[in-house]
């Protein structure tokens, strides 16, 4: 696979696809070409809850034709605040086939790749290669390095995203024009920032921030627009104001600069301070 998005199926859109997509064909930064690069385009969501949840959603419903899904987890009662892909009825599922589900009923056009597991070092080599950009809905530091060194490594463009009470963040990262590791270098230390379970999240700013990275895809998979490329948006949804700070490669970034150190995936949980992430004890579908 190329890691430019939209591969070379040219055929026609169907009766079905053209009036399903019809808001996007009468624009003209989209168009039928434009739909068919959505079609053609594997984008791969890590994380299906708060912020993978929106992301997967609106690829779905915008006709990305394949939409790979990363996720361990399963669903709990407290998800249900934020996490759109998961209802009532799907508490104690796991929750790669709760969104499955839900994705295929908004869409069976898409192709849903589920890779039922924690990503980790020994497997996001196998895994991230096989699309074209990620996106990164991860809620630990350890997850968060981890995405962000394979898919440099792999030279896959990365739509990153981060929440807590009421604030979010976004960015894109592309092989070359820098990182996550070039705004932080380290992780914090274990406990200084609070996870959204510790120190709360409003359910709505998942929405806010999943779809502002599932409109970085689609601007990546079209070739449209000014990407968040070298931006890092900073939203508060309290007083509702968008910030947006101008970030750079690092020259010294061990993983993208001049003379990386960084050079194969590593212990991130070592790294981290962190334990390992455990796959529930008992799922049931």
């Amino acid at each position: 696979m190329t890691n430019a998005p939209g591969g070379t199926n040219s055929a026609a859109l169907t009766p079905d696809e053209v009036m399903r997509y019809s808001r996007h064909i009468i624009m003209a930064q989209v168009g039928p070409q434009g739909q068919r690069k959505l079609r053609n385009a594997k984008v791969l969501v890590v994380g299906a809850g708060g912020l993978g949840g929106p992301v997967a959603l609106y690829l779905a419903l915008a006709g990305v034709g394949t939409v790979g899904l990363v996720e361990f987890d399963t669903v709990d009662l407290s998800n249900l605040q934020r996490q759109i892909l998961h209802q009532t009825a799907d508490i104690g599922r796991p929750k790669i086939v709760s969104a499955k589900e839900k994705l295929n009923a908004y869409n069976p056009h898409v192709e849903v790749v589920t890779h039922h597991a924690p990503i980790t070092s020994d497997n996001a080599m196998e895994i991230i290669p096989q699309y074209d950009i990620i996106v990164n809905g991860a809620d630990n530091f350890a997850t968060r390095y981890l995405v962000n060194d394979a898919a440099y490594l792999a030279g896959k463009t990365l739509v990153d995203g981060a929440i807590l009470l009421f604030d979010g963040q976004a960015t894109v990262y592309k092989p070359g024009s820098g990182c996550y590791r070039c705004l932080y270098p380290d992780p914090p230390p274990p406990g200084l920032v609070p996870s959204c379970a510790e120190a709360g999240v409003l359910g709505a700013i998942t929405g806010l921030v999943g779809s502002i990275q599932a409109t970085e895809v689609f601007k990546q998979i079209l070739g449209v627009g000014e990407s968040l490329v070298n931006r890092l948006l900073l939203i508060d949804a309290l007083t509702m104001e968008f910030r947006t700070m101008k970030t750079r490669r690092d020259p010294s970034c061990p993983l993208c600069g001049d003379n990386p150190t960084v050079t194969e995936l590593i212990d991130y949980d070592q790294f981290c301070g962190s334990a390992p992430l455990q796959m529930p004890a008992a799922t049931h579908a």
